[in-house]
């Protein structure tokens, strides 16, 4: 369960930038988590509720997430395609030559701070 090791990192990091920026609550944390990233949406929450609690600034943080859609891309053609559906196959010139530009992510994109 990686989920477990992603929440410590994000708790550390928004807990360092409340220090930095003098903020005593932070009322929600939202992460973009990429749709193949593996990231369990359940698991990162359940695992956030607990482990919140060891942090003063993070006690009452909700933690909300937004799934980033797989876009891959073939170096044959230049054309981007929906990864999910396809795969790594380009459904316009059949090349297995292709990359995933977006979707395996998973970023911190906003925090919702109570009083500064």
């Amino acid at each position: 369960m990686h989920e477990l090791g992603i929440v410590t990192y994000v708790a550390k990091a928004v807990t360092k930038i409340a220090e930095e920026k003098d903020i005593e609550k932070v009322g929600a944390v939202i992460l973009e988590i990429g749709e193949v990233s593996g990231i369990i949406g359940d698991y990162l929450k359940d695992c956030w509720n607990y482990f919140r609690k060891r942090y003063p600034v993070l006690t009452e943080a909700e933690l909300q997430y937004e799934t980033l859609s797989a876009v891959t891309y073939c170096e044959e053609c230049k054309e981007k395609y929906a990864t999910v559906q396809y795969g790594r196959i380009c459904p316009h010139c059949g090349s297995g030559r292709t990359y995933l530009l977006t979707g395996n992510e998973c970023n911190i994109k906003e925090l919702k701070v109570y009083g500064t």
